[in-house]
């Protein structure tokens, strides 16, 4: 194993100077990784980045001849011996390299391993989502401190239709259940339309005078009013909703969608709004507080219409990435066709899901999720919580997949010598 010494010792390149380093260079052994990882971080880096198809034996082969890039990414994809590969990797790439990790390895151990003990930045399996590597490889990418991860606490996910009639508020509250049921994370879905929402009804939950109060009077919330205030529909899954008069004209304090996020943070892994795009301050400021946004479309022309113009909306600043884009129903009678829609918005929609118009009537009228049946809605609604909520692995309670044998993390020297 090579000391610092040795690693400093080695020069640049052979053939080429420290300025001629490529910024970001990638070794990646499949195709939809290459795609995952490209579109999330094009907004960061629009130069782009150089992607070599090859593991991380290609990279070692390529860069013992060959300058070693600022940022580094390597596949460690179907490697007996991973942890043995990113040592050899060491000795050809110069100290102050950053080098992020991908794998098929979800195991804890190897997560630390990689990171805590070589020295790696961080360490992602597949498969990747857009989400994972805006999330947790870019901030190592641009060389900024990620917002969303500056503060600990749970996660805000908007849920916006891009105008009514559209699906979000199922899509919202299915997402919430797949979180706060399947997957056992403490989860909140908030509901901010205190005149005509139906998040509550679509989990058969009750709504409160709570979520008034804490908009008008924002020094009031802490932890035991959120506790109160939201009512339960399972163990692990809450619902913050009001009811009130049409009649009524409720006050909304400027501080308050900051001071209840904050609080609901500090209690929820997951909080699901559903936020209607309306010219309101409210809506306004959840939508810029949340750390991811998703657009919520049909097959029609209006809605690829309004999906263009919302997502041409500034960014958050805890958003790291663009709006997730779903698109809802596809299959309609009548409605536009998948290739129509991917035209017009120059990009795929992120997530797709079917039109299954007996299987949600029935669930809407019953009070009940409908992602509790198999179908290609809950597929869908899978697939979007990878999209918008990857957890970060070192996090997780227990890994699976190979499990190497670890050495204490004391007994090895980081091998990546100047990071980590």
């Amino acid at each position: 194993m090579p000391d610092d010494g040795a690693l400093s010792s080695r020069s640049p390149a052979e053939g080429a100077a420290v300025g001629e380093r490529t910024p970001i260079l990638a070794f990646i052994g499949d195709a939809d990784s290459e795609t995952v990882l490209r579109e999330a971080i094009v907004e960061a880096v629009p130069s782009g980045m150089e992607v070599r198809r090859g593991n991380i034996r290609t990279a070692i082969n390529v860069l013992t001849r060959a300058a070693t890039p600022r940022v580094l990414i390597v596949d460690v994809s179907g490697e007996e011996q991973p942890l043995t590969a990113l040592g050899d990797l060491s000795q050809v790439v110069e100290p102050d390299v950053r080098v992020l990790v991908i794998g098929e390895l979800e195991d804890v151990n190897f997560y630390r391993h990689v990171t805590r003990v070589l020295g790696a930045l961080e360490y992602l399996y597949k498969p990747l989502s857009r989400d994972m590597v805006a999330r947790h490889f870019r901030p190592f990418i641009v060389e900024e401190k990620n917002p969303s991860e500056a503060v600990l606490g749970g996660r805000i996910v908007a849920i916006t239709g891009v105008r009514g009639g559209v699906g979000a508020t199922t899509i919202a509250a299915n997402l919430a259940w797949h979180f706060g049921v399947a997957a056992r994370r403490h989860t909140l879905l908030f509901d901010p339309d205190l005149y005509c929402g139906t998040a509550a009804l679509l989990l058969n939950a009750k709504t409160g005078s709570g979520l008034r109060t804490a908009l008008e009077s924002p020094q009031r919330i802490d932890e035991l009013f959120v506790e109160r205030a939201a009512q339960p529909v399972a163990e692990r899954l809450h619902v913050l909703a009001g009811e009130e008069k049409l009649a009524d004209v409720p006050a909304y304090a400027p501080d308050a969608a900051v001071k209840l996020l904050e609080t609901l943070r500090r209690r929820y892994n997951f909080v699901v709004v559903d936020v209607p795009f309306a010219p309101m301050p409210l809506h306004r400021d959840l939508l810029d507080l949340a750390h991811q946004r998703v657009l919520v479309l049909d097959p029609s022309l209006a809605a690829v219409r309004d999906t263009l113009r919302l997502l041409a909306l500034p960014a958050g600043l805890a958003q790291p990435r663009r709006a997730v884009v779903v698109l809802n129903r596809l299959g309609r009678p009548g409605g536009l066709a998948r290739r129509e829609i991917e035209e017009a918005l120059k990009m795929k929609p992120d997530v797709t899901i079917p039109d299954l118009p007996r299987l949600l009537g029935t669930a809407a009228s019953m009070g009940e999720p409908a992602i509790a049946r198999r179908s290609g809605f809950r597929t869908g609604i899978v697939e979007l919580a990878r999209e918008v909520a990857f957890v970060r692995l070192l996090d997780s309670s227990a890994g699976t997949g190979r499990t190497e044998l670890l050495e204490p993390p004391r007994t090895r020297r980081k091998l990546f010598g100047l990071f980590g």
